[in-house]
């Protein structure tokens, strides 16, 4: 099946050359081989058009939060790609920038031999105007292609406000396209011409990443304040983590909110760097519960259970894997203002207007926060395991936000420091489903709710101690405790 006409933007108004020497895939966000609909759609360009295809993945150093934190993952799945597109006849250059700026002119120059470039769609962070700038300085046909989700992001209406509201859209509309997967490898079978070199001026001034060995995070100038956690990025550790997660599925709709259990996926980092997709989550979780779409409900109703037809586990995991995170995407999607405050629902707006001026009975800076010095331990674990494992346990994250809400001089003002601390340390920060997070926190897709309080208003409300109490956190104060550092006011 050829990739779906409603996944691929066209990103400029010139032509296909098809005189030219090869086709360019420019991998931006979905920086893996397989379960892609960019690479696919590369790959059945060149088909067509008889020429070579040519795989451009690079990074450079200056973009926003950029630290050996997030390079290292980038770097792992370069060394995986590499491996597996050795065994095709491809061409694959990953460029990793040395010094700011060097990178620039690298995609200009091999677009000047391309009959047209295909890129990534993706809605968030920095990439949307590189892709425009792109589309506008090469000689040729620019395509950016939707492997974000499994409803294509142009065939959404608009954003919505809940996520009770989206699942109600999906169950409507979503069916027929669970049967339209990418190719698990686009490559296999595929007929193209060997690929030629690459302009030896192109190679010096910018050469592979891979040709002296496999760099190091720590070889960049970028943050080094956020360093290498113990996590290992790439498609193939990916895959490695969804078969680990589904071997203990069982368990997730019982004990996915128990800090001490935790039993979550770990699989958001993968998604965020286009390491594993979706599609191939959706279809190893289908084929482990012997699904089929004759299983979908007839109901239509926006209800969490049920639709799916899996187990309760399965539908509960993907409520979080579909409707919560495509959720994120098409507000991103829809709403360039997506990290703007005035972003927030009207409702959510007005009740923190009215308690702007309440007094809060402690604030912290953000250098506080960021190092973990409140008077709240269980607080303080989870900036903790941010900083150590560049993520928080699913339930705390959102005990973590909502204390940054109640400790800061204005919500705007908590919206900044949730902003850059999420998206500093976060491995699965800058992306739409994080920005879900964060504006949840203020209100974005969730309702009012009584009694109005201090500061949050109608905003929901969540205390350390109410968490406590409701699980399980002895194991995982043990671990990430305050170990005799600051824990006073």
């Amino acid at each position: 099946m050829a990739v779906p006409s409603t996944r691929v933007f066209l990103s400029n108004r010139q032509p296909v050359r098809p005189e030219q020497s090869y086709v360019l895939c420019w991998l931006l966000s979905s920086r893996r081989p397989t379960w892609n609909y960019t690479l696919q759609r590369a790959v059945e360009h060149a088909v067509l058009l008889r020429k070579p295809l040519v795989i451009l993945e690079a990074v450079e150093l200056d973009y926003p939060w950029a630290s050996q934190r997030t390079h290292q993952c980038i770097i792992d799945g370069m060394v995986d790609a590499s491996r597996h597109f050795s065994m095709y006849q491809v061409m694959y250059h990953p460029y990793v920038e040395p010094a700011p700026g060097e990178g620039r002119g690298l995609l200009e120059a091999l677009a000047a031999a391309a009959c047209l470039v295909v890129t990534d769609h993706f809605p968030c962070f920095f990439l949307p105007k590189i892709v425009a700038v792109a589309a506008a300085r090469i000689p040729c046909r620019l395509e950016a292609v939707d492997s974000n989700g499994l409803f294509p992001l142009a065939l959404t209406p608009s954003d919505f406000p809940t996520a009770y509201a989206f699942r109600r859209f999906l169950q409507k509309n979503l069916a027929e396209h669970l049967e339209q997967l990418p190719k698990e490898d686009p490559l296999r079978g595929a007929l193209l011409p060997p690929p030629p070199p690459l302009p030896a001026a192109v190679l010096r001034r910018w050469p592979s990443a891979l040709e002296a060995g496999i760099p190091k995070a720590a070889d960049f100038p970028v943050d080094r304040d956020v360093p290498v956690v113990d996590f290992s990025g790439g498609f193939v550790a990916g895959q490695k983590r969804l078969d680990g997660f589904l071997a203990r599925l069982d368990r997730y709709a019982e004990e996915r909110n128990d800090p001490d259990a935790d039993v979550a996926s770990g699989l958001s980092p993968y998604l965020h760097f286009g390491h594993v997709s979706v599609h191939a989550i959706f279809a190893a979780l289908a084929l482990q519960e012997g699904w089929s779409p004759e299983k979908l409900s007839k109901k239509k109703d926006g209800h969490r259970e049920g639709w799916w037809g899996m187990s309760a586990a399965a539908e509960g995991f993907l409520d979080e894997l579909v409707t919560w995170r495509e959720l994120g995407y098409t507000f991103c999607h829809h709403r360039p203002d997506y990290a703007s405050y005035s972003s927030l629902p009207d409702w959510a707006q007005q009740t923190l207007e009215k308690h702007r001026s309440d007094p809060r009975p402690v604030t912290y800076s953000r250098q506080q926060l960021e190092e973990a010095r409140t008077h709240d331990p269980l607080w303080n674990a989870a900036q903790r395991q941010l900083r150590q494992e560049g993520r928080i346990h699913n339930y705390l994250r959102m005990l973590w936000g909502k204390k940054i809400l109640q400790w800061s001089e204005s919500p705007q003002v908590a919206l900044e420091h949730l902003i850059q601390l999420n998206n500093r340390w976060a491995l699965d920060g800058r992306n739409p489903n994080s920005y879900s997070g964060i504006f949840w926190t203020l209100g974005r897709f969730d309702r009012a709710w009584g009694p109005e309080r201090p500061i949050f208003g109608t905003i929901r409300y969540m205390a350390s101690e109410n968490t406590a109490k409701k699980w399980s956190v002895g194991a995982y104060l043990q671990r990430f405790g305050d170990r005799g550092l600051f824990a006073g006011r």
